[in-house]
């Protein structure tokens, strides 16, 4: 079995299910999707998608940094919205949290996400 590193951070919501919040091998770091929850009470933030997106990015950056990196390190990012209306306002928020040169992204519109969730991102970084 290859030699892989289970990442978490505090800083980050705890994981719903059976996987953790990221996984490393080598010196590329898969992150597990992210809704909007909040890590201290673990519950959704309230408001509109942007204020959505922006609790996903901050959830994403402390697995990020926990793994040794930031979310510059991002060479893929794959976005699941339920409603594709909401493309603009989310790339507005992406826009804050991430630097030219822009890794590699997929968006699509799902049926639903977990706990009602409007927007749920996954990333893959390489160290």
């Amino acid at each position: 079995m290859t030699n892989r590193a289970v990442i978490s951070s505090a800083d980050a919501p705890e994981a719903i299910g059976p996987y953790s919040q990221a996984v490393k091998v080598g010196n590329t770091v898969w992150l597990s999707g992210q809704i909007p929850l909040q890590p201290e009470t673990m519950t959704m933030v309230e408001g509109d998608i942007s204020a959505q997106a922006h609790q996903v990015f901050r959830n994403l950056v402390a697995v990020a940094e926990a793994a040794g990196g930031t979310l510059n390190d991002a060479v893929k990012v794959n976005i699941s919205l339920t409603d594709l209306e909401d493309f603009a306002a989310v790339n507005a928020v992406m826009a804050e949290y991430f630097q030219e040169p822009y890794p590699a992204r997929a968006c699509v519109q799902v049926a639903a996400l977990p706990k009602g969730a409007g927007i749920e991102v996954e990333v893959v970084m390489a160290l």
